[in-house]
């Protein structure tokens, strides 16, 4: 995922600037073709199952996007609300799990969510953490709105990886990996690295995706190595490609009878519902 070089920065002030996405936001119709070609042997989703069932839970999904996560918890889940902090996402998820009993919608931003102390038995973030030190406010209020025994399940891009990760720190030289899973251990986390893989219809999807997510430069290397590994030519036809990505899952199970002084904000502001507000959804 491409990032803003101020992201960091502006998280270390409080949290509560909006970072627009530079790929969903803008560019939604490619970023529906790179959530259809993700993680297609499902690894992720069997890790996150792994780590906790979600069958009969109340689920919240972090910076949903356009609800495209939804109705896979929706399937066994009791409950699930998408938390989205961009409006014409939030309309589109809406309409996307619109004949869906039991999953909700609603704007609102990370850092303060608009839902009451230990609603929910898992709460799920993906790419939309991963920016490590600097997103303590989103943590804080994942930890409060999970109820005692409640999991906090978060997924991220493992900027270690070849190739993606190795593309990626071509636009972030100063990203530190390392620091990173440091930091989430430092706060508690489990973390394990997934390998995944991508399956795109033909070469002009994987194009359109590796553009909304890399510089124009390094999209250009991504995209012809990608041709290599794939020995699909400029001139190919319609054949599928495939691309490894590697993900980190991090997950930490909330104590039970353990009340952790500062992890929680007041009930009444955090029910207040700011609309205008930003997820930590990081480009």
């Amino acid at each position: 995922m491409r990032w803003f070089p101020r992201a960091v920065s502006s998280f270390r002030r409080g949290g509560d600037e909006v970072l627009p996405s530079p790929n969903i936001w803008y560019y939604q119709q490619a970023y529906e073709v790179e959530n259809r070609a993700q993680d297609v042997g499902d690894d992720i989703w069997k890790v996150l199952a792994g780590a906790r069932d979600w069958s009969g839970a109340d689920v919240l999904d972090i910076g949903c996007g356009d609800g495209f996560h939804l109705p896979r918890f929706a399937a066994t889940a009791r409950s699930v609300l998408g938390i989205e902090p961009h409006e014409p996402l939030v309309r589109d998820a809406k309409r996307r799990v619109g004949e869906l009993p039991n999953v909700e919608v609603r704007q609102g931003r990370a850092q303060r969510l608009p839902v009451p102390d230990a609603a929910f038995d898992v709460v799920h973030a993906r790419t939309a953490y991963f920016f490590g030190p600097g997103c303590e406010p989103g943590l804080r209020e994942a930890e409060r709105v999970l109820r005692p025994g409640g999991t906090l399940l978060i997924v991220d891009l493992d900027v270690a990886s070849e190739p993606y990760g190795r593309w990626m720190r071509l636009d972030l030289p100063d990203y530190d990996p390392p620091g990173v899973e440091k930091f989430f251990a430092r706060q508690g986390f489990d973390c394990r690295k997934v390998m995944t893989r991508w399956l795109f219809e033909d070469a002009a999807a994987m194009e359109a995706v590796l553009k909304i997510e890399f510089s124009a430069p390094v999209a250009a290397k991504a995209i012809a190595e990608v041709r290599r590994l794939n020995e699909v030519s400029s001139g190919a036809g319609a054949r599928q490609v495939t691309l490894p990505v590697g993900y980190r899952v991090h997950t930490r199970t909330k104590p039970t009878g353990l009340v952790v002084p500062g992890h929680s904000v007041s009930s009444a502001d955090a029910s207040s519902g700011v609309g205008s507000s930003a997820s930590p959804r990081m480009p």
